[in-house]
């Protein structure tokens, strides 16, 4: 069996030691196609090279990151998004996942973390760094015509779920890893992954951005 295909990404973020420090940490995990500093440069090079995956930061000079994919994203829909960004100010990240971002992770994100979110949305996955989750599909549901917070949750699926599995629930939900929940809970991770699994099977979802679309529509996070 042949290996799996490395993911294309180009970089954009108007600092040169940001740009050398993703790429170390991105390894050989991608194949780093271009990169550029500001709003113009990025769409030119993204135009030229048509990556699987942008890794674009949210504050840029010549119209910032959401400039750079409202030229885009109609253009190029086979490109996916990803903001890096040291901001986690809500602004920031609804507007750049209105504008079409897969998702947000900011700065503070580990070097796997970062190989792994940038592969997840290659695979058309959507990636949060944990606790932004939460506030954005908030603010997503309260300017939906159909948001009706008042009504409690109505999927019958939730009544099969344990206490335990519930708080396993919204957590996967919210974008924490494994180990980030075996940490608050003070399980083991193997613990989380059978809770995980015993969730995605009683809901009938097959993964979890299935169950935080699940998890929104009722009210849950």
């Amino acid at each position: 069996m042949s290996a799996p295909q490395r993911p294309s990404v180009f970089l954009v973020d108007d600092h040169a030691m940001v740009r050398a420090g993703v790429r170390h940490e991105l390894g050989d995990a991608v194949t780093v196609v271009g990169e550029a500093a500001d709003a113009d440069s990025a769409i030119a090079g993204i135009r030229a090279a048509v990556p699987d995956v942008v890794l674009l930061d949210v504050h840029l000079p010549g119209g910032g990151g959401r400039a750079v994919l409202e030229a885009l994203r109609g253009e190029l829909p086979g490109v996916r998004w990803l903001a890096l960004s040291v901001s986690d100010a809500a602004e920031d990240v609804i507007a750049v996942i209105r504008a079409g971002a897969r998702g947000y992770v900011t700065k503070t994100i580990s070097g796997p973390e970062l190989v792994a979110a940038v592969q997840r949305v290659a695979e058309g996955d959507v990636v949060f760094s944990p606790r932004l989750a939460g506030f954005v599909l908030d603010a997503f549901a309260a300017t939906s015509p159909s948001a009706q917070p008042e009504d409690p949750a109505t999927d019958p699926g939730l009544d099969l779920l344990s206490a335990r599995e519930r708080e396993v629930m919204q957590l996967l939900a919210r974008g924490y890893t494994y180990r980030e929940i075996g940490s608050r809970l003070f399980i083991s991770v193997k613990t989380v992954e059978s809770h995980a699994s015993n969730v995605l099977r009683k809901l009938q979802l097959s993964n979890r951005n299935e169950l935080t679309r699940w998890a929104a529509t009722n009210r849950l996070l």
